[in-house]
């Protein structure tokens, strides 16, 4: 017999799993066009690749990647606000282009009106955005109403974050458009990185503090530490490289490897979560028996 729970797991599974897909689908189109240029020749940016053939699968990605981020539960509530942020941002890293086209692409692909495309597609996200605030804001009074117990303050906090990032990009939009289109992507671009970083730096904290507090015997490494330490340390190493040495391709190195190491922590953490979805405060073999039981597993 078919447990019920069993439904929201795999869901829970085939979007994480998404994700990566997404990646890889990001990846795969980059390195198809590069293979079409000069082996020497790439572009400065992974951004930059908007402008190249890559661009349907560039915009379709980020903004997939992003709908996820905004779905998927995290295990807190900050690592779950941060992933919103990022989720929130990633759209807008995907339409409003980098200002510099470069000069690495198989063909020149036309741009149109770069201004009016970003008007009319930042106008409809931030169309489809306000409801959806409108309506998290009512799910929060309504979950203080019929559920206070399992009720937290965070739940406030991470709309106020969510409704201060949209309301921000939302007045830049229409106060100073210009300044928008030149620069709300590497505004974005950061903030979703750093958001993303922070993300594995929680789960590095909140899985080691699981493995003191109930002292698991043959717990596993934590490799949430390893992958923290490298998207802190990588970026850091090439933008000093770029620094001292005029690396002009510093940018798609950090991007790259920050893609690639969020990759393999989403992976990691897929592997860790998935009989569960979310991380129990104890061991599997501890905790109570989870209603999905054996069900779920594949």
């Amino acid at each position: 017999m078919t447990v019920p729970g069993e439904y929201s797991i795999k869901t829970y599974r085939y979007l994480r799993m998404a994700m990566v897909a997404m990646i890889v689908l990001l990846g795969a189109a980059v390195v198809i066009e590069w293979t079409k240029t000069d082996p020497r020749c790439l572009q400065t940016s992974i951004s930059a690749y908007y402008y190249t053939p890559v661009r349907a699968i560039f915009v379709g990605a980020l903004i997939t990647i992003g709908v996820c981020m905004v779905v998927l539960k995290g295990n807190t509530e900050p690592e779950d606000i941060l992933l919103n942020v990022s989720g929130i941002l990633a759209p807008a890293v995907a339409l409003v282009p980098t200002p510099g086209q470069g000069t690495c692409h198989s063909v020149q692909v036309g741009l149109g009106d770069a201004a009016a495309n970003v008007s009319n597609n930042m106008l409809a996200l931030f169309v489809v955005g306000v409801p959806c605030l409108l309506l998290t804001a009512v799910f929060i009074i309504r979950d203080r109403i019929r559920q206070p117990a399992g009720w937290t303050p965070m739940y406030v906090v991470g709309l106020v974050v969510a409704v201060l990032i949209f309301g921000g990009g939302l007045a830049w939009f229409l106060v100073d458009r210009t300044g928008f289109i030149g620069h709300a992507h590497y505004a974005a671009a950061i903030v979703m990185f750093l958001c993303i970083v922070a993300v594995v730096v929680v789960n590095a904290v909140e899985f080691q503090r699981k493995q003191r507090k109930h002292a698991v015997p043959h717990s596993p490494a934590n490799r949430y530490s390893v992958i923290a330490v490298a998207m802190v340390v990588v970026p850091l190493v090439m933008f000093v490289c770029k620094k001292i040495f005029g690396w002009d391709h510093a940018v798609l190195w950090i991007e790259g490897s920050l893609i690639v190491l969020f990759a393999a922590f989403w992976i990691s953490q897929t592997q860790e979560l998935w009989y569960d979805g979310i991380r129990q405060e104890l061991p599997r073999s501890q905790a109570t028996p989870s209603p999905l039981g054996s069900n779920a597993r594949e």
